[in-house]
């Protein structure tokens, strides 16, 4: 069971100025080299997405701010790499790995190597398939946050119409968790229809893809449902290449600056905003105190924070990305 972490990102949040990161460089490094407190490393998903980018770069602007020099890396998905930076981080010492893990069950031996090696490993917005190895597993209400956006989706589709899914990364338990999420929620409504499911593994160009494809064999779609925005979004270029997203009703998910920009434009009908800047925070915050006091400072490993609904009515409050108030 999950510890539910009050929601900031909501309003009046206290939101760390980020720093930038560069996605051309697997690594960045405080200024002045390393400082007495040592080195935080923080290990991400993908620096090319910008709900990865902005995990990244508010670790690091967390790190720096309390006096630690930060790395940051990509392992892209693959566990193996994810492997090789675990060993590099063991290698160099640092006092904790703040990481965004690359499958459920394929990251457990990788935390396990790093907490075996005396380093403290705190997960932010994926978990792993075991307790008791990292120090925390701080991730989004994924349930709740598929319910509200599901909700949204079913009103703009007036509860009637032909749909399609697109599925995020298999290893990635948040992808099943949000597909339940919305089928729970799109059940019980007998005139939707569900007549095709593609995976595009989090991805914009892999989502116009499966959209083409999905377009092709249903042409008489009028709705999508999508495990990120960036599939959404993907879809989205499909569609509008198609001349068909005037008649089709798109919900994404993770409140990305552009997924807003596409609620504006009328393309997209709303967005669930995963607080990814607070859960990162948390996260940063947490190994901090572990480092200082050999203790998180909080009751329980996992932890959850609730997700926020983005549609037209609240755009406006839209004040940086994934901050919303």
């Amino acid at each position: 069971m999950f510890r539910k972490i009050a929601t900031v990102c909501a309003a009046g949040a206290l939101v760390f100025s980020l720093a930038a990161c560069s996605p051309s460089s697997d690594t960045t490094a405080a200024s002045g080299g390393t400082t007495e407190k040592g080195t935080i490393a923080v290990i991400t998903v993908d620096l090319g997405n910008p709900y990865w980018q902005a995990e990244a770069d508010t670790a690091k602007a967390a790190i720096e701010d309390l006096g630690y020099t930060s790395t940051v890396n990509a392992h892209n998905g693959d566990a193996d790499k994810q492997n090789q930076l675990i060993d590099s981080a063991i290698s160099t010492k640092v006092q904790a790995i703040i990481l965004d893990p690359a499958g459920a069950d394929e990251s457990v031996a990788a935390v396990q190597k790093a907490t075996d090696a005396g380093i403290p490993v705190f997960l932010v917005n994926a978990e792993i398939s075991e307790q008791g190895i990292a120090k925390s597993q701080i991730v989004s209400n994924n349930a709740q946050g598929a319910t509200i956006g599901a909700e949204a989706w079913v009103e703009a589709m007036g509860e009637n119409g032909v749909y399609v899914e697109l599925f995020g990364n298999p290893t990635d338990n948040n992808a099943q968790v949000r597909s339940d999420g919305y089928a729970a929620v799109i059940s019980g409504y007998p005139g939707l229809t569900k007549v095709g499911q593609e995976t595009a593994n989090w991805d914009r160009a892999e989502g116009k893809t499966k959209m083409e494809g999905l377009l092709a064999a249903h042409p008489e779609i009028t709705g999508v449902i999508a495990g990120n925005d960036e599939m959404a979004l993907g879809a989205i270029e499909a569609l509008t290449d198609a001349g068909k997203i005037s008649t089709v009703k798109v919900l994404g998910f993770d409140g990305n600056a552009d997924a807003v920009d596409a609620i504006n434009a009328g393309t997209m009908v709303a967005t669930v905003l995963q607080p990814i800047v607070t859960g990162t925070q948390e996260a940063v915050a947490q190994a901090d105190s572990f480092i200082r006091t050999g203790e998180t400072g909080v009751a329980d490993e996992k932890q959850s924070i609730d997700c926020v609904l983005i549609n037209k009515d609240n755009t406006a409050d839209y004040t940086s990305p994934f901050v919303l108030g």
